[in-house]
């Protein structure tokens, strides 16, 4: 009887055991929650063409990534522009870029490799365009270009994309009315200051540094490009078209070539671009420092200044990260 009153005991004994290890349990995963793991590995940031405002921004922000996803490799990879970066992210050979709105609805209507996995984590800054020639060029209007030697950027570009639209609503044929150069932001200033072309176009942030140093040292003007450029462009109806609209330059975006008058142009939104594969985790926490960075990143790139908590949110043509949509749920008011 007393063994089989020991054995009782110690049945009860190891079932209240039992009972405080599953009661410590609960405690302890409602006081100590288990937390997604920090993002890791290797991300390659796909950026643009040297001295282009894209490459300039993606070396300033890799510190702050490095900093804030320590677990993560950051790769920064230049690139011709916009549609070659979207077609690296669609890939899978980058995970991060910045592209302009017009480049991704172009890649989204052309059905390119991987189009339905694109997604959007920010809307940036805008992209302004700028029609560069010398001081004392017959060039007033971009019609005027026909037969002239004119920097259109690379074939991977954005410029590209949106030069060749230009022309086209200024009546020109862009393979045919002019000598069009494929070249881009880090050849083209020196180009038109020895003379090796009349005229080139960039798209970019404001002031790109590459223009500004070319007018300190080399007397030039900034093309008006009228509203009607614009009224032209949307009346073809194509879905890119959409995200052009009338800007001005400011008198003191580029003080030694505007003489202090504001410029007619167009401008398109540049997004923060990844894919449905990214950890929601990572597009989370870059998104974030993107976000964190900008004042700092401002003082170098005036356009990184001009990314709106309130506005970036809007990344159309692209659905939102899920991710990103993280992100601007914890900081919402």
């Amino acid at each position: 009887m007393f063994t089989a009153v020991s054995r009782m005991s110690r049945n009860r004994a190891v079932q209240g055991g039992a009972a405080v290890l599953v009661v410590l349990g609960v405690l302890v995963w409602w006081l100590v929650p288990i937390r997604e793991s920090s993002p890791s590995g290797s991300v390659t940031f796909s950026t643009g063409v040297n001295r282009g405002v894209y490459q300039r921004y993606g070396e300033l922000l890799s510190p702050y990534l490095d900093r804030d996803l320590p677990d993560v490799s950051i790769k920064l990879a230049t690139s011709e522009g916009s549609q070659q970066n979207l077609a690296r992210v669609a890939s899978g050979e980058a995970q991060f870029t910045i592209a302009t709105a017009d480049a991704v609805a172009k890649y989204q209507k052309d059905r390119d490799v991987g189009y339905q996995r694109l997604r959007g984590c920010a809307r940036l800054y805008d992209d302004y365009v700028q029609l560069v020639v010398p001081k004392g060029s017959a060039v007033r209007t971009t019609a005027d270009l026909r037969g002239l030697r004119v920097g259109v950027g690379q074939d991977g570009s954005g410029v590209r994309l949106i030069a060749d639209r230009l022309l086209k609503a200024a009546g020109l044929d862009p393979q045919r009315d002019i000598k069009a150069v494929p070249d881009g932001i880090d050849t083209m200033p020196e180009s038109l200051e020895h003379h090796r072309l009349d005229a080139f176009f960039w798209s970019g942030g404001l002031p790109t540094a590459a223009v500004e140093q070319l007018s300190e040292r080399f007397a030039v003007r900034l093309v008006p490009l009228e509203p009607a450029l614009i009224s032209k462009l949307h009346a073809t109806g194509e879905s890119a078209s959409h995200y052009y609209r009338s800007a001005e330059m400011p008198a003191d975006a580029y003080r030694d070539a505007q003489d202090g008058e504001a410029v007619p142009t167009v401008a398109v939104a540049n997004l923060l671009v990844t894919t449905d594969q990214t950890d929601p985790a990572l597009a989370e926490g870059f998104t974030r420092t993107v976000i964190d960075s900008r004042d700092r990143i401002g003082k170098e790139v005036h356009p990184a200044q001009l990314v709106d908590l309130r506005t970036a949110i809007y990344t159309d043509p692209l659905p939102l990260h899920e991710g990103a949509k993280r992100y601007y749920r914890s900081v919402k008011p």
